[in-house]
């Protein structure tokens, strides 16, 4: 896999953390650096841990599944893009009357929205994907997006919260496609 899939498929995957991210800015009101840095802390360190697990997990049983893998690397991109689209539709506050000050909250956000990484990570070991790149890459785009998400949302509030969530959801449908196409096509 190529650099520009791994960024490709970190920002898509960041974009949960994203509008989380800017869920926290509205709630804090105004851009403070240390519940930003939080923030992008947990959401990042959590982004980059469950593709490491998914990948162990994977690696376990990946010759089982070898013949048939771009069809599950396809199969979870395309589940976890479609839901991400579908949850971009809903109206839902809980994340905005959420503490977001509270390490408890910010850690039970950092899983939520990390769980599809995990699935990613998966991905990647069926497709036999180095994961240490991918992991610092993917850990890195949160971060940076999760710190820049807090300081939006105490600017300019949730304006844009569910559009990103609907992009992300099309990049990781697209990278999935492509997949499925390059394996059934040229290989």
């Amino acid at each position: 896999m190529n650099l520009i899939t791994i960024i490709i498929i970190a920002l898509g995957l960041a974009m949960d953390a994203f509008a989380v991210s800017i869920a926290s800015g509205v709630t804090l009101k105004r851009f403070k650096v240390g519940p930003a840095l939080r923030v992008a802390l947990f959401f990042g360190g959590f982004q980059a841990l469950m593709p490491l697990l998914g990948w162990l997990a994977g690696s376990t049983f990946q010759h089982y599944i070898a013949a048939f893998d771009h069809w599950v690397a396809f199969g979870l991109l395309t589940f976890i893009g479609g839901k991400m689209i579908y949850e971009s539709f809903l109206i839902e506050k809980t994340e905005d009357s959420c503490d977001h000050n509270n390490l408890t909250t910010i850690f039970i956000l950092a899983i939520a929205t990390s769980i599809d990484a995990l699935a990613v990570g998966l991905s990647f070991s069926v497709l036999q994907v180095q994961i240490i790149l991918p992991v610092i890459i993917i850990g890195i785009v949160t971060f940076l997006l999760s710190l820049l998400g807090v300081y939006i949302g105490g600017r300019f509030g949730s304006l844009f919260e569910k559009k990103i969530e609907f992009i992300g959801g099309i990049i990781l449908i697209g990278i999935g496609l492509r997949i499925l196409i390059e394996h059934l096509f040229f290989m």
